[in-house]
């Protein structure tokens, strides 16, 4: 028995599903069992891991019977989500919804959207129930969901990391931004969605690894050229630069004291 890494949907997060027959590849269609039901989803990752006991199973392959499910449960999302969008300006609640999906045995109608704050959405929930017979779920979710949802173009020209291959987000701080050696300018260190670039996490590992050993701008150090102070560090070479009396040299960190 294997492990595999599933996700529901194009670039979605990955969920990891235990399988125990024949061997999947990447890209396979499979119908996996979650907390709310089976589900469809695509293989994203194989992992060289044996059975993990807290996790569900894979059911099987998905067939042709399968993907003409999933098909229709996506037309009637798309549906669903019209009438979520009218109901909700004829309740007067304050909501911009993302998506809706239906799960595979249409157990449960999921929709995310986005809003400044909390919203009573009872009577939508009671309403959207009525008329597709299922358990409703609504969902806030913040700004980074719906850049991912709906893509654009960094300030790097590249397409949106979230919406071309990243699968999870994790904790982005104002620390990296710090630690990395970058001015604290709202127009350069946030994204498209107004909050701090995801790509501040892809290399702060190894700021932070090549900072150790190193000074600070301000500190006073000793060096060979006498004392004085730093005025500037260029952190992934393991250099700085030191004043000494008016004049400026340059200090490398010697190997000895590189981090291991």
């Amino acid at each position: 028995m294997k492990t595999y890494g599933v996700a529901f949907k194009e670039n979605g997060k990955i969920y990891n599903f235990n399988y125990d027959k024949e061997e999947l590849e990447i890209n396979d269609k499979v119908i996996v069992e979650t907390e709310n039901g089976l589900q469809y989803g695509i293989v994203k990752q194989i992992l060289n891991v044996l059975k993990t006991d807290d996790v569900k199973d894979i059911i099987r392959r998905a067939i042709d019977e399968d993907l003409k499910v999933v098909e229709k449960n996506q037309q009637d999302a798309t549906e669903a989500l019209k009438d979520a969008k009218r109901i909700s300006k004829e309740l007067g609640l304050n909501m911009k919804f993302i998506d809706a999906s239906f799960n595979f045995e249409r157990k449960q109608l999921l929709f995310n959207f986005l809003a400044d704050e909390r919203v009573d959405f009872r009577e939508l929930a009671k309403s959207l129930a009525r008329i597709y017979k299922t358990r409703i779920e609504l969902r806030q979710v913040g700004v980074r969901d719906k850049a991912k949802e709906v893509g654009g173009v960094g300030q790097c020209g590249r397409c949106l990391c979230c919406k071309n291959f990243l699968n999870h987000i994790g904790t982005i701080s104002i620390n990296m931004v710090k630690n990395q050696n970058i001015a604290i300018n709202p127009a350069k260190i946030n994204g498209q969605c107004g909050r701090l670039l995801c790509c501040l996490t892809y290399e702060d590992e190894e700021y932070t690894r090549c900072q150790k050993g190193m000074p600070q701008v301000g500190d006073e150090v000793e060096t060979e050229y006498g004392n004085g102070k730093v005025v500037s560090i260029d952190i992934l070479n393991r250099t700085y630069k030191v004043d000494i009396d008016g004049n400026r040299k340059e200090i490398k960190l010697n190997c000895e004291n590189c981090p291991k």
